[in-house]
This record gives C-alpha cells, sequence and structure tokens, in this order.
C-alpha cells in the first residue's frame, strides 16, 4: 500500500502579533495619530461648512492670499494655501522620512519576510486604483490622465480617526499591517511626486540642496540635537528643493533619512534613551498631526459644492467617479488580492486568530484617502482650479464612503477583536508585558 504525498505545510504565518515592543510602538503611534485624525476632520469640516457658507468669498480669499516675496533671487511669494501643501506638509513627510528609516533599519520591514507582504500589499493598493482612474478617464482628454495617482494614497490619521470613532480593538497585527501599509504608501506616493509631478528641474538649485542636507546629517550623525543647528539647515534644504522645481516635501523624507535610528547606551550595554530618530519622531509628530496636516487639510479640502445639482453634476465628472472608484474599489481590491496571492505563493497561513475577512476591513480602511490624495490633486490639475473643485469632491466622497464601508465591516467583527483585545493585553504575572507576547519579547 502506498502512502499519501504529505501535505505541503506553510512556510509561514501572516500577520502574527510580532513583538511586544513592536506592538506597543504602534500603539502610541495611532494614539497620537487618533487625536491629529480628529483634529483633521474638524479642519475639513470647517473649510466644507465655511467654503460653502454666504461668506465663501472670505475663505477663498483666505487661502489664494500672497505671503512673502522673492529675496535673493528665491521665489517665495506663494499664497498660504500654497505654504500650507509645500511647507507645512515637509513637515508631515519628515516624520514619514524618520519612520521609514526606523522601520527599515529597526523596525518589521527590517527582516525581507515580514516586509514583504505590507510592501507587495501598498504596491497593489497603488496600481489598481491607478488602473481604475486610468479606465475611467481614457477618453477624457485634456490632460485628465495627470491625476491618475490621486486615489493612490492612504491617509493614516484620517483611518484611525474612524477607528476611534468606530470603537473597534483592531488586533495588534492589523493595526501594525495597516500603519506599515500606509508607511510604505507614503514613501511610493512621494516617489510618485518626484518623479512625475516635476516638470522643470533647476540643476544648480537642486545640487545646493545637496549641501545643507549633508550638512544636516552630518550633524545628526555626530549626535546634535540643538534646534538652533538643525532648524536652519532643514529650511535652507526645503527652499533650495522647492527652487529647484522638486515638490519640496521631499526634502522632509530626505532629511527623515538623514537621521540615525542607533540607540544611545552606557558601556554595560544598557540603553540610556531613544534612538535620534525615534526622539525627533516623538517630537515632531505631535506638531505635524495636530497642526501641519490639519492646517493643510483647512486650505486643501475647502470646495464650493454648489448645492445638490452641483454635487450631481462633479459626481458625473469620470475625474471624480475615477477618483471615487480608485478609493472604494481599487485600493481594497488591490491590497486584498495582492496578499492572496503571496500567501498562495509562498504557502503562508492566516494567523489562527484572524480571518480573511477582517483583511477585506483593513483594505477598505486603506480607501481612506485624504491628505497626499489632495496634494497631488492640486499638483495634477492646479491649486484652485476646475478639475482641482472635481478632485477634492472626488477625494471627500470616495474617504467617506470607504470609511463607511470599513466601519460596517470591522463593526461586525468587533466581538472576535474584543476577544483578541483581552488576550492581547492579559498580564497575570504584573511585570507590564502581556502574557501572550512573553514567549517572544524582544
Amino acid at each position: 500500500m502506498t502512502a499519501d504525498p504529505p501535505t505541503p505545510r506553510a512556510r509561514g504565518t501572516l500577520l502574527s502579533r510580532g513583538s511586544w515592543a513592536e506592538a506597543a510602538r504602534v500603539s502610541e503611534i495611532l494614539r497620537k495619530e487618533t487625536v491629529g485624525g480628529v483634529i483633521l476632520l474638524v479642519a475639513a469640516g470647517a473649510a466644507l461648512i465655511w467654503a460653502n457658507s454666504p461668506w465663501s468669498e472670505r475663505y477663498f480669499g483666505l487661502r489664494d492670499a500672497v505671503v512673502g516675496g522673492q529675496w535673493l533671487g528665491l521665489h517665495l511669494d506663494l499664497s498660504i494655501g500654497e505654504w500650507a501643501a509645500d511647507g507645512l506638509l515637509a513637515i508631515f513627510f519628515l516624520v514619514v522620512g524618520l519612520e521609514l528609516k526606523r522601520e527599515f533599519v529597526a523596525g518589521d520591514l527590517r527582516d525581507p519576510a515580514r516586509a514583504a507582504m505590507p510592501i507587495a500589499a501598498a504596491v497593489g493598493g497603488m496600481v489598481v486604483p491607478a488602473l481604475i482612474f486610468v479606465l475611467v478617464n481614457l477618453n477624457t482628454g485634456d490632460g485628465a490622465l495627470r491625476g491618475w495617482a490621486i486615489p493612490t494614497a492612504t491617509d493614516i490619521a484620517f483611518a484611525v480617526a474612524v477607528l476611534a470613532v468606530i470603537s473597534t480593538h483592531l488586533p495588534s497585527a492589523l493595526r501594525t499591517f495597516l500603519l506599515t501599509l500606509a508607511v510604505v504608501d507614503d514613501l511610493l506616493a512621494i516617489t510618485v511626486i518626484a518623479v512625475f509631478y516635476t516638470e522643470d528641474i533647476k540643476v544648480v538649485f537642486l545640487a545646493l540642496a545637496v549641501v545643507p542636507l549633508v550638512v544636516f546629517g552630518l550633524c545628526v550623525q555626530r549626535g546634535v540635537h540643538a534646534w538652533w543647528v538643525l532648524a536652519p539647515l532643514a529650511v535652507a534644504t526645503w527652499v533650495l528643493m522647492h527652487e529647484s522645481g522638486v515638490h519640496a516635501t521631499v526634502a522632509g523624507v530626505l532629511l527623515g533619512f538623514a537621521v540615525p535610528v542607533r540607540r544611545s547606551t552606557t558601556r554595560k550595554g544598557r540603553e540610556l534613551d531613544a534612538g535620534m530618530a525615534e526622539h525627533f519622531e516623538n517630537r515632531l509628530r505631535p506638531i505635524s498631526a495636530g497642526i501641519a496636516i490639519p492646517v493643510f487639510a483647512f486650505f486643501a479640502a475647502g470646495v464650493s459644492v454648489g448645492g445638490a445639482d452641483g454635487l450631481v453634476q462633479a459626481l458625473g465628472d469620470p475625474i471624480t467617479l475615477g477618483i471615487v472608484l480608485g478609493l472604494v474599489a481599487g485600493k481594497p481590491i488591490g491590497i486584498f488580492l495582492t496578499t492572496r496571492v503571496l500567501s498562495a505563493v509562498t504557502r503562508a497561513s492566516l494567523d489562527a486568530s484572524l480571518r480573511w475577512v477582517d483583511v477585506v476591513g483593513v483594505s477598505m480602511l486603506a480607501g481612506i484617502g485624504f491628505t497626499v490624495s489632495l496634494l497631488i490633486g492640486d499638483l495634477a490639475y492646479g491649486l484652485g482650479s476646475e478639475r482641482d473643485e472635481f478632485v477634492k469632491i472626488g477625494v471627500l466622497t470616495g474617504s467617506l464612503s470607504a470609511a463607511l464601508l470599513a466601519s460596517v465591516l470591522l463593526l461586525s467583527r468587533n466581538a472576535s477583536y474584543r476577544r483578541i483585545h483581552r488576550e492581547e493585553t492579559l498580564d497575570d504575572d504584573g511585570d507590564g508585558v502581556p502574557d501572550v507576547y512573553q514567549s517572544r519579547q524582544d
């Protein structure tokens, strides 16, 4: 009698809990992003109300008011809306750069096996929405396809604010997946901005921008923390990058990449404090989440809908439709299918505490695009243009629809999430580390 061939065993587990240190770090980040996300929603709501009120002209007048001037050949005469998009968002992307550096050096992304899934999912979550937008606008003409990248971004602050509102105890593995996915998404988005939305590069200014960037890098590598040394160098890098024609937010990511991740230690090897990247991230994240992003949202989200007829007309435009379908359908399809294909290819099984419907829910949540989507819309069609108004309606409609659908699905799984949450927080021995992480504590 011939024995049956052995059944292939799974080579690994997808969306496992990981270490307690990583879970605690992600929880802390998401707590800060939750506060920022709530402020973001308030700012966006205030902008929409003001832009559609009898005093709407004052809103648009404030947004378009020019501040600054041309000094020493530098073109810094920008509108307040442009200062928010080019200047304040550079702080946001500086935090993104710091977070990416830490993830690739000391976080989950340093392990190719663990990094493969969120990176692949992020790519899938950008390709499918872009394809949907292109298909919808293939015959629109007149430069409509310039907005192909608008529905490819995920707004983590908006997403975690939704989680806070619906009070879902999302398991740590799913929270880590969502955050890592959004971080990689931001890296891909800034790459898209630098490559596809830069038209006229001034090589001299681009070369000059390298000088303060290198000096900044040398200072932080030597452990310099003084803001009065680092801030002028960062501003100089931003100004010269802005003048080069490359979008100034790229400077923020490059500055973040320059900061070292290593931790300070005593002679006995005991950690004294967090690494410089983590230190800067802790200092700058409240400014980014609480000031930079909400102010940008306030000046970017204001759109005059023009009543019910105007809203219907805008929703029927191919650009608006492409963005809505890209965010609501493209994002979850791209992320979920990529994850399933990766699971099949690697023969890795989903963690026993989760179901594939949970991945669908997080994929839907990733369809909440806001900050970077609005920024790309400004770059694609021009701030204040008619198509830019359609972009805002599309981003807002798509993001709210994705949030609503994700909320319904995640709430249906809330009982399971609460059970997993109790397991992940149970600490019988009182050592500060939940029992479920004891065997894998770093």
